[in-house]
């Protein structure tokens, strides 16, 4: 990322002045024109910031009310089943097969901050279970694959942010964003799954440690640990149920899900503006049944909401200045021009495309990049590029920090076939987004 802004600022500064140069016979001022937009651009993104503060609030203090409720118990069962056959190496009572359902729950509520720490947790644990330190299993490649798929059905804040920003109907990206996230996790794990054989893991060492150390078969348990030592305690204190439902009851779930996706397409337009409202009333009953004490908890929850708004401000101002700067120097515009006949024929805006190119290397660069868009009275939120951009960020993910970042966490450099496998869901992703907003929007 740090590269991604100074070549933003550079080419912005460098285009400004190459016209300031130039352009000696008319009136435009580039380089005053640079300077107002750095400084109107910071500015908007305080405001930005700012505005989001209440509804962010809103809607953590919901997911609050939602996880002391023991939703992600309820998640981790239903998906349980399906993964002891996704990771047939991995024993299902391992901590690894514990930690990647709880990420996996987390992702599809929309809490990217409660995910990492699970993710984070589940690459130590399959390290564990790694014959060959240093080099990425099947396991970890297929983990990855599915975690930047972006396995989401609650864009919570895309939302939050569409509302923010004064759009007619913010949950309408909602359909949108279940189909293209559906499309990316299939791609993902198919990739995945297909690549691993033309990515085969060293040959192991013919030596004593190494086979003491290959990784067990699918129906060999692994020795567990001793019961109260940190290792077997589960990711930050939640408890991951070491049964999950039947079969059957997973299925009907997963059907149910499947049924949900045409559903809010073919009546999008009259169930979004039920959605809102139904969360909020369908969070707090949920919390009421299980005995949630709703009130203090959705007030911690919503305290967590301000943090997080606040904490985005200074990353919102670096993307947004930089972004503003690009636009006002020219060079954006002339970017754009160039790429126009060969992504609009797609159904691709220019506009959009600098989103759809920064997403998989920078969440936050993406997210500033959205707000402005939106922000955009031309690119507003309840245009096509406004939609296509929510979209885009909701069901897709920064694949190449979340590698950096989980790989790096077990000093893994050979990744094999994961960034493969990874960048073919950011791929789907993006050509299901661009499909079902153009069906559903033009």
């Amino acid at each position: 990322m740090n590269l991604i802004f100074f070549a933003l600022v550079a080419v912005a500064f460098f285009s400004a002045a190459w016209r300031e140069l130039t352009e000696i016979d008319t009136d435009a001022q580039p380089m005053q024109e640079l300077s107002e937009a750095a400084i109107s651009s910071a500015s908007s993104a305080v405001e930005l910031a700012i505005g989001l503060v209440g509804v962010m609030a809103l809607f953590l203090g919901l997911m609050k009310v939602a996880e002391a409720g023991g939703l992600l118990t309820v998640l981790a069962r239903l998906l349980r089943p399906l993964m002891t056959r996704l990771f047939p190496s991995v024993p299902p009572e391992h901590p690894a097969m514990g930690a990647m359902i709880l990420n996996f729950s987390a992702n599809v509520l929309g809490l990217g901050n409660a995910a990492t720490p699970f993710g984070i947790r589940a690459m130590q644990e399959l390290n564990k279970l790694n014959p060959h330190p240093g080099t990425a299993t099947n396991a970890m490649a297929l983990f990855l694959a599915i975690n930047t798929s972006s396995i989401t059905l609650l864009p919570t804040g895309v939302i939050a942010l569409r509302a923010s920003l004064g759009a007619a109907e913010p949950a309408a990206i909602l359909p949108t964003t279940l189909f293209a996230t559906l499309f990316a996790t299939i791609t993902g794990i198919t990739s995945a799954l297909v690549l691993q054989r033309f990515f085969p893991p060293p040959a192991p060492a013919a030596s004593q440690d190494t086979a003491t150390a290959a990784e067990p078969e699918p129906d060999t348990p692994s020795t567990p640990e001793p019961e109260g030592t940190p290792d077997s305690a589960q990711p930050m204190g939640i408890e991951v149920p070491t049964d999950g439902y039947p079969g059957w009851v997973s299925v009907l779930a997963l059907l149910g899900v499947l049924a949900i996706i045409p559903l809010t397409i073919l009546y999008g337009q009259a169930i979004a503006p039920w959605i809102i409202p139904g969360l909020i009333i369908g969070f707090l009953l949920f919390g009421v049944a299980r005995g949630v004490r709703i009130y203090e908890v959705f007030v911690e929850g919503a305290k967590e909401g301000f943090q997080v708004a606040l904490r985005i401000i200074p990353y919102l101002v670096a993307i947004l200045v930089a972004v503003g700067m690009l636009r006002a120097s020219g060079a954006l515009g002339v970017f754009v021009g160039l790429l126009a006949p060969w992504t609009a024929p797609l159904g691709l805006p220019p506009e959009a495309l600098p989103m759809a190119l920064l997403r998989p290397l920078s969440g936050s660069g993406a997210y500033g990049i959205m707000a402005g868009i939106m922000q955009d009275p031309a690119t507003g939120p309840d245009t096509h590029v406004g939609l296509l951009v929510s979209t885009l960020q909701g069901s897709t993910e920064t694949t190449f920090y979340v590698l950096a970042v989980y790989f790096g966490a077990i000093q893994v450099r050979r990744v094999r076939h994961t960034l493969a496998a990874a960048l073919s869901a950011d791929v789907a992703g993006v050509i299901a987004a661009v499909f079902i907003v153009g069906w559903l929007f033009l």
